[in-house]
């Protein structure tokens, strides 16, 4: 009995310390299960005696790896028709940017539907025997990534045809409180920014998917007979390695769990083409740089801006495919040093001002083509923040505006929130 006791006390010791050192440690059993096994448990009741669509991808998996495609395959009670695809395709490996053809998935031989060439939503002629369309895709919470407007288009095809929509939940690698950059300006409208929410949104795809159809942002204000499958155990403030869940990347250049926060701090730079950010490299969103940038100078001036949680390191670097001319860039590499309190679409903004007061003779958007500089405003929401930098306009101007919108966002998005 002394022994057990004992064995008990240094247990919880070991417990303590581990916390003490390791705050975001998670322990087995404090795993955050997914809408796929949050469904599973509940014997698949919301599909049983359907037949079944599937819009998913690599990421649409359980925590042990086994793909959702397999897991509804052989759900009793359930009858799996189609698959659907969005970019970079069922099986993860198109390029950005790269049509997706429809096909036969060698696995299971059920038709795979492309949401990512002709077409970038669901038609009549796809959706015939299909009772209800199910999406289980790992988003990375950023308006410009295209799986949220897969699964809109999703939702108003489902709204249209008569058919019922389910979204399995699935956690926000940015957590659900972070809620930064510009709002959508209608006018901006597209496929990389659909609806009127900030460039980072704080919500789960189950919680924007409720709010897109309460809201009635659908194509003529419709509403699909929505249901979402919600996560266990996920918190708002949790970071992805607190949730216990294996990263599966959801497209090639976003690798790591981490990631996603590298991609708010340098992607509009990509749009661009005048300055890489580290795609190419193996350092994708992560780096700064240019044949003709300096970047002692670059990250003497960045780290003087005093922005909290991050800290620019001057490198050299060689892309190894994109631009293979084999010439050495400058520039800095980010490294997140507080996670909790970095300002990601202020760092964005920065370097983009830092950029223009620098290096005026590189004029980043002089530079790069007119079908360029139109992304970038589309991929950003609006041209308010390449017109306030071209008339020597600082990051404050910006966040002005910014903060006026997200306030009256944050009012909205109260009530479609399902995680606290």
């Amino acid at each position: 009995m002394q022994d057990r006791s004992r064995k008990t006390i240094v247990r919880w010791y070991l417990i303590a310390a581990t916390m003490a050192v390791f705050p975001s440690f998670v322990f087995p059993g404090d795993r955050v299960k997914t809408g796929i096994e949050v469904l599973r448990d509940r014997g698949f009741d919301v599909l049983k005696g359907k037949r079944v669509g599937l819009i998913t991808n690599p990421t649409g998996v359980t925590s042990s790896l086994e793909a959702t495609v397999d897991v509804l395959a052989r759900a009793p009670g359930v009858t799996l028709v189609a698959l659907f695809g969005p970019e970079h395709g069922v099986r993860g490996d198109r390029e950005a940017g790269k049509y997706v053809e429809s096909s036969i998935d060698e696995a299971t031989r059920l038709p795979v539907y492309s949401l990512y060439g002709k077409t970038r939503k669901p038609t009549p002629e796809m959706l015939k025997g299909v009772d209800v369309l199910v999406y289980d895709i790992q988003d990375i919470g950023v308006r410009s990534y295209t799986y949220i407007s897969t699964m809109g288009f999703a939702m108003e095809a489902a709204a249209e045809n008569g058919i019922e929509f389910v979204v399995l939940d699935r956690p926000n690698p940015l957590t659900g409180v972070r809620v930064e950059g510009t709002m959508l300006d209608e006018n901006f409208k597209s496929f990389v920014g659909m609806y009127p929410i900030p460039y980072v949104y704080g919500m789960t795809a189950g919680e924007l998917a409720t709010m897109i159809n309460e809201e009635r942002w659908l194509n003529g204000g419709k509403r699909c007979k929505l249901q979402v499958v919600p996560m266990a155990g996920w918190k708002r403030s949790l970071w992805w390695d607190e949730t216990g869940l294996p990263w599966v990347p959801p497209s090639p250049h976003i690798p790591n769990s981490t990631t996603p926060m590298f991609y708010v701090m340098t992607g509009l730079l990509g749009e661009l083409g005048t300055v890489n950010q580290g795609v190419g490299y193996t350092l994708p969103f992560e780096l700064v740089g240019a044949p003709w940038l300096d970047g002692r100078i670059f990250a003497r001036y960045l780290n003087s801006q005093g922005m909290p949680g991050v800290q620019f390191r001057p490198m050299v670097y060689r892309p190894f495919y994109f631009d293979t001319t084999g010439q050495p860039y400058g520039g800095v590499h980010i490294h997140v040093t507080d996670r909790d309190r970095v300002e990601l679409s202020v760092v964005q903004f920065a370097i983009l001002e830092a950029l223009f007061r620098l290096f005026p003779e590189r004029d980043i958007f002089q530079r790069a083509r007119t079908d360029k500089v139109q992304m970038f405003d589309k991929v950003n929401g609006s041209d308010r923040v390449r017109m306030l930098l071209q008339t020597k306009g600082n990051v404050d101007d910006i966040l002005r505006v910014i903060d006026r919108e997200r306030a009256q966002f944050m009012i909205k998005r109260e009530k479609y929130l399902i995680y606290y």
